[in-house]
Formats: C-alpha cells, sequence, structure tokens
C-alpha cells in the first residue's frame, strides 16, 4: 500500500501569512491620506504655475492663489509660506521639500520625505 504524503500550509504558516498580510494592510491604509494629500500639493503648485503669467505675477499672488488650491485639494500639512518660489528662464518655478511622520501602532512611526517641483513638468 502506498502512503500519500500530504502537503499544504500548516496552521502556524496560515497564521504567520496573516500577520504578515494585515501588518501591510495597516501600513498601506495608513499611507493613503498622507500620498494623497502630496499628490494634492503637487496638482495645486502644476495649476497654480499653469495659470500664472511669468512676467506680471508676483510672488504674493502665487501665495494667495496656492492657498485656494490647497483649500480646494483639502492640503493641511504645508501652507503657501512652504513653498520656494523662483523664475527660471523666464518661467515661474515653485518647489516644496517636506516630511510627514506616520504613527503606525505603539511608539513605531514611519518618516516620509517629500519633494515635489514645477521644474520638473515642463
Amino acid at each position: 500500500m502506498k502512503h500519500k504524503s500530504q502537503s499544504g500550509v500548516s496552521l502556524i504558516g496560515v497564521m504567520i501569512g496573516g500577520a504578515v498580510l494585515a501588518a501591510l494592510l495597516l501600513v498601506g491604509l495608513k499611507l493613503i491620506p498622507v500620498v494623497s494629500e502630496y499628490m494634492g500639493v503637487k496638482r495645486s503648485m502644476t495649476a497654480v504655475v499653469g495659470g500664472a503669467n511669468p512676467q506680471t505675477a508676483t510672488v504674493s499672488e502665487l501665495r494667495s492663489a496656492f492657498t485656494k488650491r490647497a483649500m480646494v485639494d483639502d492640503v493641511t500639512t504645508i501652507t503657501a509660506s512652504d513653498l520656494d518660489i523662483t523664475k527660471e528662464d523666464g518661467r515661474i518655478v515653485m518647489s516644496i521639500e517636506y516630511s510627514r511622520k506616520v504613527k503606525l501602532f505603539g511608539n513605531v512611526s514611519l518618516l516620509i520625505d517629500f519633494s515635489a517641483s514645477t521644474a520638473d513638468s515642463h
């Protein structure tokens, strides 16, 4: 008589795999709002620079326009005063660098550095 050997995943293997998937899901769910806000910052900066006249726009007008756009895109982490606004080769360039700390659980956090510039989009 031949005995068939059983193959498969043990209960401990399933539990470890489930714990890993749960941890990845937790991190993913915590990062969605942070990444969404970063995308809103990029959209706001691109829209402001795209709608501004490089010859006549002032820094205060650009900051004011960014503040209005940021409210639409629900950006709360940064303000218009955090932006670096310059003119390069006759065009307006907005850039920002900032960090966000995302609390995962207990005293474990994830620090994310963001950097965006409208010079990249031209």
